[in-house]
């Protein structure tokens, strides 16, 4: 990536910038009534996302929202640190979760709500009160925006055929990847039955799913000690010994994408991704697509994902209250169900979400269900100003060599250890 914050040195620059400019207010403002929104959405997501900010502005004429691309979530980041140094952050931006509580120590970003009048609604397991362990317990300074989790998607087609359903348990989902692979007589794989971005995210899944935690409450980097091992081993079981998982080329959102397009042409039969890609998939797929919950080993869990809307420090005083007003509308249930029903990702409004399933929508559309149900097995994230880097800079880089170059499971995170407890 163009962008990437997983250096040492970058984020060392990120912290003396925010440090030096926390509470300081920004340079140049917009007019009154006017705000910047700085966004991290390509596709059918970056579509939904200004029809609701051309709604905003056409539905009121207090204020104006002028929402600008900024790429992916890291180079969005990237970008924000710069501005916050040039004293022009955006009155209201969306950042990656794991980043808030290192941004909160910063204090780079004002309390968002005071008055409960944004997040007094919110889908409890979404919001910062039940994101974080003891987030509640803090000055609520993010709200929820596009969350996620991990979900399955599958061929309809190739598991009516073969008889297959979706797997529940990790065994299963052995038994159905190689069932769902195709090899030539040379004994090459012409279809893969699952696939995965060598991700993060997905890792932590694995780990909670065999009975670990990644980081402690505390802040410990524990990297889900055996747990952490067995999830990085079925990782490379499915790939180099049964060769029924294709690692998707690429890093970061490349593989993502990647991902999607060996399913969407029907070189992999089941893959794990976002609930973010549920409209896209269904929508560019020539065959039915199925969404099924992740399978447990001695446990379910699942993480949450995506983004927290958050309000700068650094931003113009000015931009403010047009900054608060759409995100207090972008909370209500008529907004927060258009966009999660337009693309994939959960709804944040409780009574929103009970309007859906008053309205029998899940009926019609089984698959939005998925993620949603899947909020029973999610585990809070700890509030530790660590958790970015741990993520970026000590384990992602590992995860990717460790499967592809069959590197030595236990090894692989006892180094990522060592870098993750580095000051």
């Amino acid at each position: 990536m163009s962008a990437r914050l997983g250096r040492r040195d970058a984020l060392i620059t990120l912290a003396s910038s925010f440090a030096a400019l926390a509470g300081a207010g920004c340079a140049r403002g917009g007019r009154d009534g006017e705000a910047s929104l700085w966004f991290a959405y390509g596709g059918t997501n970056r579509e939904v996302l200004l029809s609701l900010v051309g709604r905003f502005n056409a539905e009121q004429s207090t204020y104006r929202i002028k929402a600008i691309y900024q790429g992916d979530y890291f180079e969005a980041l990237a970008k924000l640190r710069t501005a916050i140094a040039a004293r022009a952050a955006p009155a209201l931006t969306h950042v990656v979760g794991e980043v808030v509580p290192y941004l909160a120590q910063a204090g780079t970003l004002l309390p968002i709500d005071e008055t409960n009048h944004v997040t007094g609604d919110i889908v409890p397991a979404l919001g910062q009160t039940g994101c974080f362990v003891r987030g509640g317990e803090r000055p609520i300074i993010c709200a929820p925006f596009n969350r996620s989790t991990p979900i399955a998607y599958y061929n309809r087609t190739i598991f009516d055929e073969l008889g297959l359903r979706p797997p529940t348990t990790w065994n299963e989902l052995v038994s159905v990847a190689r069932a769902a692979t195709v090899r030539a007589n040379d004994g090459t794989v012409t279809r893969h039955g699952f696939a995965c971005p060598i991700d993060w995210w997905f890792w932590v899944a694995l780990v909670g799913q065999a009975g670990g935690t990644v980081i402690e409450d505390d802040g410990t980097p524990s990297l889900g000690g055996e747990a952490g091992v067995r999830a990085l081993e079925f990782w490379q079981r499915l790939v180099h010994e049964e060769r029924t998982m294709k690692p998707p080329p690429g890093r970061d959102y490349n593989a993502w994408q990647a991902t999607n397009t060996d399913f969407l042409a029907g070189r992999v039969a089941m893959i794990w991704t976002s609930t973010a890609f549920l409209k896209y998939l269904e929508t560019n797929a020539k065959f039915p697509v199925g969404a099924a919950p992740l399978p447990g080993d001695v446990r379910k869990s699942v993480p949450t994902g995506g983004t927290m809307f958050v309000i700068p420090a650094a931003s113009s005083e000015r931009e403010r209250p047009a900054a608060r007003a759409f995100l207090q509308w972008m909370m209500l249930p008529r907004q927060a169900n258009e966009w999660a029903t337009r693309t994939g990702y959960l709804p944040v409004s409780q009574k929103g979400l009970a309007e859906l399933e008053a309205s029998g929508y899940y009926g019609k559309h089984p698959n939005d269900r998925v993620a949603l149900d899947q909020l029973k097995d999610a585990f809070a994230w700890p509030w530790a100003p660590s958790l970015f880097r741990i993520q970026r800079e000590a384990v992602q880089p590992r995860l990717e060599e460790a499967v592809l170059a069959q590197r030595d499971a236990r090894a692989t995170l006892d180094e990522a250890r060592r870098a993750a407890g580095e000051p």
